[in-house]
């Protein structure tokens, strides 16, 4: 690692370090800054200036410098071991990160991965569900996975026992990509029994954890690492769960983020599927039976391309700039504003006059697709 970027890494995990320093004020500070370094010069009266830090907070940045040395000597040493696993990290600000991701609510700032890194910015459905699954729940599980693989999509889950194997497994079987975000550091398998999977993933598809290397499987991180499940995927698929079933906080976070929830109806007499029922009940979850719900839904279909027409109606010259970047992939804002080059600001003016035009479709998370 360049020593440019390793102590921009040091000094970001140096600010995370600090209690009371989110995502947001993150953003804040670098606003003004311009670096992470920069933060740690400034004085108190400058970082008071900055929204969100108070007093409290800006003399905790300036204290936090005494910790510097320390912090730079563990991180090197956990990047050591990072390689050794053949680990990566990435963080918020880089390009490889996934633009869907980007837009939740409390995103992580950092991310450890092992295998492909590219599956994080390619079309993703959550599966997920009960530790316990029935039968029944087993064979939804593995139908599903090996369905959407075939259409193109990967498959995101939690790596925990039932559900979540299930799906990373057939997903596999199907030569297909899936994507494991997993409650602890990378160095540690949870649970153990998944060891053979934990490796097959490795091999066929992307881990990834916002917990540092060493990090045990402490209960309180698993809901927490439900976000992520859910904000890299396009929709989650809730395939069985108890009515308090950890699916459910997948679903939470889901509708939080603006994405699809998908849930498959089951016999009234399974607690299994009271969790699943539930949803659909309350009008949470669109009941799907088959895989072209999901895909009719989202407006995905990968076995047919479409032949993008011209439009009929008169497009000002910025409208057909952004349609001549749109097609049948769903795209994300930042990606039509690069794209374009015009500003992301501009182009959501200009995709909301086309979809009135009904040139455009929007889906979750600010994606765009023709028509």
């Amino acid at each position: 690692m360049e020593t440019k970027r390793f102590n921009e890494l040091v000094f970001l995990k140096l600010l995370l370090s600090i209690d009371g320093i989110g995502p947001q004020k993150i953003f804040n500070l670098l606003a003004k800054f311009h670096s992470f370094e920069n933060v740690f010069l400034a004085d108190k009266k400058s970082l008071n200036e900055v929204e969100g830090i108070s007093s409290t907070l800006s003399a905790k940045i300036v204290n936090a410098k005494s910790n510097y040395s320390d912090l730079r000597n563990s991180f090197e040493k956990e990047l050591e071991k990072l390689s050794s696993l053949n680990g990566n990290i990435i963080t918020y600000f880089d390009n490889e990160f996934p633009s869907l991701l980007k837009n939740i609510y409390f995103p992580p700032i950092f991310l450890y991965t092992i295998g492909n890194i590219k599956l994080l910015n390619e079309n993703c459905i959550a599966v997920v569900g009960t530790r316990e699954p029935s039968a029944y729940g087993k064979m939804v599980a593995e139908k599903f996975a090996s369905e959407l693989v075939k259409n193109g999509l990967t498959v995101v889950s939690g790596l925990a026992r039932g559900i979540d194997s299930i799906a990373h497994s057939s997903t596999i079987n199907a030569n297909g990509n899936t994507i494991a975000v997993i409650g602890t550091g990378l160095d540690i398998v949870y649970p153990p029994e998944n060891k053979k999977l934990f490796e097959r993933i490795k091999e066929h598809g992307l881990i990834i954890s916002e917990y540092e290397l060493g990090t045990k499987p402490d209960a309180q991180n698993f809901p927490r690492r439900n976000r992520i499940i859910s904000g890299i995927s396009l929709g989650t698929l809730v395939v069985e769960t108890k009515i308090v079933g950890g699916a459910l906080y997948t679903a939470a976070y889901a509708l939080d983020q603006g994405r699809e929830v998908f849930a498959i109806p089951g016999p009234i007499n399974n607690k299994q599927s009271d969790g699943t029922n539930s949803l659909i009940q309350k009008g949470e979850a669109k009941l799907v039976v088959k895989v072209e719900d999901i895909l009719n839904e989202l407006k995905l279909s990968f076995d047919v391309e479409k032949e993008k027409t011209k439009p009929k109606v008169e497009l000002t010259l910025f409208e057909e700039k952004i349609f001549s970047v749109i097609d049948n992939n769903p795209k994300q804002i930042d990606e039509i504003a690069e794209l374009t080059n015009l500003p992301t600001s501009e182009c959501l003016v200009h995709l909301l006059t086309m979809e009135f035009k009904g040139l455009v479709k929007q889906l979750p998370g600010k994606m765009f697709i023709v028509a």
